[in-house]
């Protein structure tokens, strides 16, 4: 199957990214503070291992190890510098573990996880239900998923311009909530709730929308991609297709649409679903087999 992302570029930008972040991520900032909040459905529990995928700078992974000081905490990331960046908010007093990792291949055994944590980052992924299917993998039966994700409306304004300028895609595809839910389902998660919120964003012009991406590394990282820069008539053509875009106060809109979902990770032997059809998962060892007489 073809690729939809370049993985390398996806590291290199988030890599280039990081020293700067935190400044330029205020949205990501207001989502993990609102996705954190659903920790609250665990009532009393405490969990003993808790990994943060996607960690970027660690805020989320500290968060946790601040609500549960005794838990295993991971802040799990692709981009190393992001896990150089994290160590800034672990601190001596409340350390949590970090590793550089692809979530596509998450290295952690089956069932290791009470609650697994992604804020914005399973819109990097090519295959949702193979990643998802992974989470389900290394969560404990009855562990807590809770995921946010850019949703189709995302960027509409920038697509629309850039299409205008050019037949090569600058803007990711996105998942829409039917299709979360759906991957969710089909990974074998029990009891989904899915939520969306759309926010607008505001910039005086396309160059200030652009420098912002760059800086939180959402880059175009589409492996079919124009590979040369994208040349200044193709900018302003975008540009100028942005124009008439411009709201009251003259500035110019950014829609970011939000996906988020909690599921739990089934009871043991729960089956899975492949096809549309229900498999169950039951050891080999509890299946009854009738043994031929020997001719």
């Amino acid at each position: 199957m073809d690729r939809l992302f370049d993985p390398r570029h996806v590291r290199r930008a988030f890599s280039r990214a990081a020293a700067g972040y935190d400044a330029a991520a205020a949205l990501q900032q207001e989502v993990r503070a609102r996705l954190l909040e659903s920790l609250a459905y665990l009532d009393d529990r405490v969990p003993s291992v808790v990994l943060d995928v996607g960690s970027g700078t660690g805020h989320a992974a500290a968060a946790m190890k601040k609500r549960w000081p005794r838990a295993q905490v991971l802040a799990l990331d692709l981009a190393l510098p992001m896990l150089r960046q994290a160590r800034r908010q672990a601190g001596w007093w409340r350390p949590f573990a970090r590793v550089c990792a692809d979530a596509r291949a998450l290295p952690l055994a089956e069932g290791s996880v009470d609650v697994l944590f992604s804020n914005l980052c399973l819109q990097w992924v090519d295959d949702l239900p193979a990643v998802l299917a992974g989470f389900r993998r290394v969560l404990r039966p009855g562990g807590m998923l809770l995921v946010s994700t850019f949703g189709p409306e995302t960027l509409a304004e920038l697509r629309q311009a850039f299409a205008a300028a050019d037949e090569r895609p600058h803007v990711s595809p996105f998942a829409s909530i039917a299709q979360v839910g759906d991957a969710l389902v089909a990974a074998g998660f029990r009891d989904p709730v899915l939520d969306r919120d759309l926010f607008t964003l505001t910039y005086p012009d396309l160059p200030a929308l652009m420098r912002e991406l760059r800086a939180i590394g959402a880059t175009n990282a589409l492996a079919t991609r124009r590979r040369s820069l994208t040349g200044r008539a193709r900018f302003a053509a975008a540009a100028a297709a942005y124009e008439p875009l411009r709201d009251a106060d003259g500035r110019l809109p950014s829609s970011w649409e939000v996906v988020y979902a909690q599921a739990w990770a089934p009871p043991p032997g729960a089956p899975v679903r492949e096809g549309g059809h229900e498999v169950a998962a039951v050891p080999l060892s509890q299946i009854p087999i009738r043994r031929r007489p020997s001719p």
